[in-house]
């Protein structure tokens, strides 16, 4: 027999809905930033793309456990073969590119950011106003600067038979716009969690 304890504890189907609605939302988000307009870069294979706003955003906005799930939703559904990649490309094929590093610690990146995202709002001092803005772009700058950059640059030195030197001094490049990115990120996920402030105590 459940206890009313138990019954409480156990999750909503409505809950269940909506945590599934929201990670296909924004792996769809995801999707559309990385089908946006790339810029290239001279001399990289790898491009300027939206994906990584789309990554920072699902984890600062859904937390650890739903924003990594978005993102890898998304890298499920363009390893099989949907055209949801930068360039309109998808297929396991992908992952034989220098920009392959990048792809894979999306899910981790987002991991970090939401677990840190949530113990900022969670957090007195971080949690409220504009502190919340700078905990949060802490966040979204960590899963970038400490997961992204070093498995991107380490694949992508691989791939081009760069020296590590050599392969940081090139994913050197992306740093400035993915600061701004993750300030933009930031800022969103700041004023969504006002709106919305019990949407990571699912």
């Amino acid at each position: 027999m459940t206890t009313p304890a138990a019954s409480a504890l156990a999750p909503r189907p409505i809950a269940r809905a909506t945590d599934l609605a929201l990670i296909a939302t924004f792996a769809a988000l995801i999707a559309a930033c990385a089908l946006l307009p790339a810029i290239p870069v001279a001399g990289l294979p790898v491009p300027v793309t939206l994906q990584t706003f789309g990554v920072a955003l699902a984890g600062a906005v859904l937390g650890a456990r739903r924003g990594s799930l978005a993102v890898l939703l998304y890298l499920l559904v363009g390893l099989a073969g949907a055209p949801v990649f930068s360039g309109g490309m998808g297929g396991l094929g992908v992952l034989a590119r220098p920009s392959a590093g990048y792809l894979l610690a999306f899910p981790l990146a987002a991991l970090l950011t939401g677990w840190l995202t949530e113990r900022v709002l969670r957090s007195r001092t971080w949690g409220h106003g504009r502190r919340a803005v700078v905990g949060i772009f802490g966040a979204t700058t960590a899963g970038s600067l400490l997961v992204i950059h070093p498995l991107g640059i380490a694949v992508l030195g691989w791939r081009l038979g760069l020296s590590p030197l050599e392969a940081a001094a090139a994913g050197a490049v992306f740093i400035p716009g993915d600061l701004v990115k993750n300030a933009l990120a930031a800022i969103t996920a700041a004023a969504v969690h006002r709106a919305f402030p019990d949407l990571l105590g699912r």
